[in-house]
C-alpha cells in the first residue's frame, strides 16, 4: 500500500463528519486538501465550517485550502478545481463528500426539498468529478470516490418510505458507473463508498435522533475505509461499491470495536441499503 504524502484531494464539503473524517486521514500523510463548501459560518445545529476542518487538517500534518463556495455554482466549482491545482500543482483525487438528506415519504415532501438534494448530491457530485476529469488525466494514481450507496432495486429497499432521497443517492452511484465506464482507459478510478451502518455524525442526529449514536460506528470507520481505496493502484478496481468494513477486513483489520460509540456489535443499526455482514 502507497502514502498520500504529497496527494492532492478536493473535497465537496468536509466542514464535519464523514468527510472532514477522510480529510484528517489523508492530511496525516501530508496530502494536500482542497475543501470547497458553503459553511463559512456556524451552522445553529450542526458544529464545524470549513475553516475549523482546516485547522484539523492543518493540525493533523496536511496543508489546508478552504474555498467557500457552492457546489450547485458551476463557476465556483470550476474557479475551485483550477485554484486546488494552480496552488498544488494539480489534483490527483476528488472526494464527492457533499450531500443532502431529507427522508420525507413521497407524498410530503415539498419539491424544493427534491430539488436541494438532486442539486447537490447528483449534479454537485457530477460537476465536481467532470470540472476535475483533465487534472486526474495528468495524474498519477488518481481517483474519484464518490460516498454514495451500492444500487439496490428490489422493493424492499424502498419500504422505508424516503424515495426521494433514494433518487438522489442512486444517482450519485450513477456518476461512478458512468465515470469508471468513460474513464476506465485513462487509468482514472472512480468508486463509491457506502458504510455498513449508521455512522455517529451531528446531521444525522439532527435528521434521524440523538438515540441512533449508542448504535453506530465514528466517522474514522469511513475514513480508514477511504484510506485504503485511495491508496490502492487505481488500476486494480473501479466501478465498485465497497462496504467499510468490508475494505477494512481486505486490508487485514478484523477488530472494529474501536469504531463503536457505546454497545455491543449487534446491536448496531444497519445505514440505508446494506444487508448484514
Amino acid at each position: 500500500m502507497s502514502t498520500l504524502a504529497g496527494k492532492t484531494l478536493i473535497m465537496s464539503g468536509g466542514s464535519r463528519g464523514i468527510g472532514e473524517a477522510i480529510a484528517v486521514r489523508a492530511a496525516r500523510d501530508g496530502a494536500n486538501v482542497a475543501l470547497i463548501a458553503k459553511t463559512a459560518e456556524p451552522h445553529p445545529k450542526l458544529p464545524g465550517t470549513i475553516y475549523t476542518a482546516a485547522k484539523a487538517i492543518e493540525q493533523a500534518g496536511g496543508k489546508a485550502l478552504p474555498i467557500v463556495g457552492d457546489i450547485r455554482d458551476d463557476e465556483a466549482v470550476e474557479a475551485a478545481v483550477a485554484r486546488t491545482a494552480e496552488q498544488f500543482g494539480g489534483v490527483d483525487i476528488v472526494v464527492n463528500n457533499a450531500s443532502a438528506i431529507d427522508l420525507t415519504p413521497s407524498e410530503s415532501i415539498p419539491m424544493k426539498r427534491y430539488d436541494l438534494m438532486q442539486d447537490i448530491n447528483a449534479r454537485g457530485s457530477f460537476l465536481l468529478s467532470r470540472t476535475a476529469i483533465p487534472y486526474l488525466r495528468q495524474a498519477r494514481n488518481p481517483h474519484v470516490l464518490t460516498l454514495s450507496p451500492p444500487i439496490r432495486l428490489e422493493e424492499k429497499w424502498f419500504q422505508a418510505g424516503h424515495l426521494a432521497y433514494s433518487i438522489a443517492k442512486y444517482s450519485m452511484s450513477l456518476v461512478t458507473v458512468g465515470l469508471a465506464a468513460e474513464l476506465r482507459a485513462d487509468g482514472i478510478a472512480a468508486n463509491s463508498l457506502w458504510p455498513r451502518t449508521t455512522i455517529d455524525t451531528a446531521a444525522i442526529r439532527n435528521v434521524v435522533g440523538e438515540q441512533l449514536a449508542s448504535h453506530s460506528r465514528t466517522p474514522e470507520i469511513m475514513a480508514d475505509a477511504a484510506y485504503a481505496i485511495l491508496t490502492k493502484p487505481s488500476t486494480e478496481a473501479t466501478g465498485r461499491f465497497f462496504i467499510d468494513d468490508e475494505v477494512l477486513a481486505a486490508a487485514g483489520v478484523t477488530d472494529l470495536s474501536g469504531y463503536r460509540i457505546g454497545g455491543r456489535e449487534e446491536d448496531l443499526q444497519l445505514d440505508f441499503w446494506v444487508d448484514p455482514a
